[in-house]
């Protein structure tokens, strides 16, 4: 056990590698979402909106045209601050300059939406009782809901990040009227297939059942929350003291991720351990787990006498990807060592409406490059924001 949490402890610790900067990265490490964008120039909103099973969701805002309204996700265990991270050079503060009413979903679970109607997430196991079928099912349609209602608009923008993608797939194939109220979902490292995974992720997934066990045995639901002691480990880890630069990155994210020093410079660093991870339950990460071993994009295995209480059936049920009928533009890299080109590749052909593919042109660009690399506003951006305005 104390294997997999150095595996992924180093998963937590993000990027490294370049030179200084005039940002006070000791200020951007302490700021909540709100506190960067204000630092950055944009006005905020908060709104707490309530999912269904009584969840209380954070959602962010920073205004703009409510004409143009875009709903970004984040990936597993992390929150909306990834996409405000980078200050300046990040997606949202970019795209705030062209005026687009930007919205930012919080999972259920994650340092923002870590709260409940009724139930203690310090107390309560079956506040964790989630997955990523859960979030995307509900708590990503009441974001888009709410958006619509508040805005007046019938469709928005969305963008997703990693399992941010997975989210709309679900979202997508089991609630096709979604479809609808999408103008277009750009997919940032997809995934829903995790077959071609490449070391040392492969060997991360491969181990993952056996810690989840442990994990049930000891009674963990929650992982990598901003309070836990996993979080204090990876903190302490990766400090400057403990040369946390070459443990946590070069001989940690990167052999999960891919490798791409030249996009992480050392004062980032205390960044990324300032806001990730931001936690999520032991049963999404599993249920990410279940997708990698059974090779099949499907519900969640709760095993064969709860799955025939829940689906009438001993296996639970593939997600029905044809009925993802939005329209789709893909963003994949070769160096990304979670969502491989071979992985997406089987997605694509399952999607009935994908209008734009991209390969990353930097033969380095990797899995955490998309939200925190140094040079994406030059590389990603320019391409991102064609697809936008196309649709917008």
């Amino acid at each position: 056990m104390n294997t997999f949490f150095k595996l992924l402890i180093l998963i937590s610790a993000s990027e490294v590698l370049g030179q200084a900067s005039s940002i006070d990265y000791s200020e951007d490490a302490k700021l909540s979402f709100t506190g960067l964008a204000n630092k950055y120039g944009q006005k905020t909103e908060e709104y707490d909106i309530r999912s269904q099973g009584e969840y209380i969701l954070k959602l962010f805002r920073i205004p703009g045209d409510p004409k143009r309204p875009i709903l970004f996700i984040h990936g597993a265990v992390d929150s909306a601050d990834s996409f405000v991270m980078r200050g300046n050079t990040s997606l949202a503060i970019a795209l705030a300059r062209d005026n687009y009413d930007m919205w930012f979903t919080n999972y259920r679970g994650s340092r923002y939406s870590r709260s409940h109607a009724r139930l203690n997430p310090d107390v309560d196991r079956a506040y964790w009782k989630f997955s990523v079928h859960e979030i995307g099912y509900y708590d990503i349609a009441a974001s888009i809901d709410f958006v619509l209602t508040t805005t007046g608009e019938k469709r928005l923008s969305v963008i997703g990040y990693s399992e941010g993608t997975t989210t709309m797939y679900v979202l997508g194939s089991t609630r096709p009227e979604y479809n609808d109220k999408v103008k277009i979902f750009i997919s940032l490292s997809p995934i829903c297939y995790l077959h071609n995974t490449k070391p040392f992720m492969s060997v991360v997934l491969a181990m993952g059942p056996v810690v989840n066990t442990l994990l049930q045995a000891i009674g963990t639901e929650e992982v990598f929350g901003l309070n836990t002691t996993t979080s204090a480990i990876i903190n302490e880890l990766c400090s400057p003291k403990n040369n946390g630069y070459n443990t946590c990155l070069v001989n940690g994210l990167f052999l999960l991720t891919g490798s791409n020093p030249k996009e992480i410079e050392p004062e980032f660093f205390p960044v990324i351990l300032g806001h990730f991870p931001a936690g999520t339950s032991r049963m999404n990460l599993n249920h990410l787990l279940q997708i990698s071993h059974k090779r099949k994009f499907a519900n969640y295995d709760h095993g064969p006498i709860r799955n025939m209480a829940v689906y009438n059936s001993l296996v639970p049920p593939e997600y029905d990807l044809s009925k993802v009928t939005m329209k789709i533009a893909m963003f994949v890299a070769k160096n990304d060592n979670i969502s491989t080109l071979k992985d997406v590749a089987l997605l694509r052909k399952r999607l009935p409406n994908v209008v734009d593919y991209k390969v990353m042109i930097d033969e380095e660009f990797n899995h955490v490059d998309y939200v925190w690399g140094r040079n994406t506003h030059k590389t990603m951006f320019p391409m991102l924001f064609k697809i936008l305005s196309k649709y917008n």
